[in-house]
């Protein structure tokens, strides 16, 4: 019952995604975010469902850092210095030493909101000839702002999928036979 979004095969006609188009995207994912890890609450949000799996503050945790280091970070880099050479970063490495797991939703929630909302307002003021301006990345080589504006999107959603995951892992010892329901889906 998965779709699996890199299997497109359905692309003619579809030109990226305008800043305009991301800003609402990003909009979306920031408030689908806020509203999952409020629900959740405190004791929930930190909650690992494995010792190698994030927690629900984890995933958001590693949001705030894709948008600081990964998107908006690196857009402005790159509009400061067309061509700049760009380095990854350990994700793993900056999750453990945010300790997000520990924090409260609240102090997550308004990081997450402030990061964001700068970076929305960032992107809506893109003109149309910042879009090809790029940056040698490390591991993928040549990346536009276009390529970033629309991997942003769809890293976003990753993320979410694995934040409803979270919700889903803690709903599931709970559903008695109604396992079963899940089971035949597959």
């Amino acid at each position: 019952m998965g779709f699996d979004p890199t299997d497109v095969t359905e692309t003619a006609g579809l030109a990226p995604l305008a800043p305009v188009e991301v800003a609402v995207f990003l909009g979306v994912a920031r408030d689908h975010v806020i509203r999952e890890l409020t629900a959740l609450g405190d004791q929930l949000a930190g909650w690992k469902p494995t010792p190698d799996e994030w927690s629900a503050n984890e995933c958001v945790g590693h949001l705030i850092e894709a948008d600081r280091r990964g998107f908006a970070g690196r857009i402005r880099r790159i509009l400061a210095e067309d061509g700049v050479a760009e380095p990854g970063w350990d994700q793993e490495a900056v999750a453990a030493a945010r300790r997000d797991w520990e924090l409260p939703v609240a102090a997550i929630i308004d990081e997450f909101r402030a990061g964001r909302d700068e970076a929305i307002e960032m992107v809506v003021g893109l003109g149309p000839d910042a879009l090809d301006r790029s940056a040698v990345h490390s591991l993928v080589g040549r990346v536009t702002v276009s390529d970033l504006l629309n991997e942003w999107v769809f890293h976003d959603r990753n993320h979410i999928r694995q934040l409803l995951a979270n919700t889903q892992a803690r709903a599931w010892p709970g559903m008695g036979n109604a396992r079963r329901f899940t089971e035949l889906e597959r």
